[in-house]
């Protein structure tokens, strides 16, 4: 889908001057409101910005103050991937 936005000559002018690149950052802006939203999740906003790691999302979204949504399920399936990787013992104490 290709988005086209119309903007009045003096907002863009504005917008020219103060941002590098006002496509991006509309684009990011669609990003961020729609993994607030709970649209779009984290693999979604990586594909979509071009991003590399999870890690630049985790960026954008803290450069905007939005919370990461990380779920028991999330630490589950990242504590289960330390163990495989051989980064984390399979047993945890709880409570150190």
């Amino acid at each position: 889908m290709s988005v086209t936005i119309d903007l009045p000559d003096d907002i863009s002018a504005v917008l020219n001057e103060q941002w590098d690149d006002v496509p991006r950052r509309s684009l990011e802006a669609i990003a961020v409101e729609a993994y607030r939203t709970g649209a779009l999740n984290e693999s979604q906003i990586r594909r979509l910005l071009g991003f590399e790691t999870r890690f630049e999302v985790h960026a954008l979204l803290k450069e905007h103050q939005v919370p990461l949504q990380y779920s028991v399920a999330d630490l589950e399936t990242d504590l289960s991937a330390h163990r495989e990787l051989g980064l984390l013992s399979s047993v945890i104490v709880e409570g150190r």
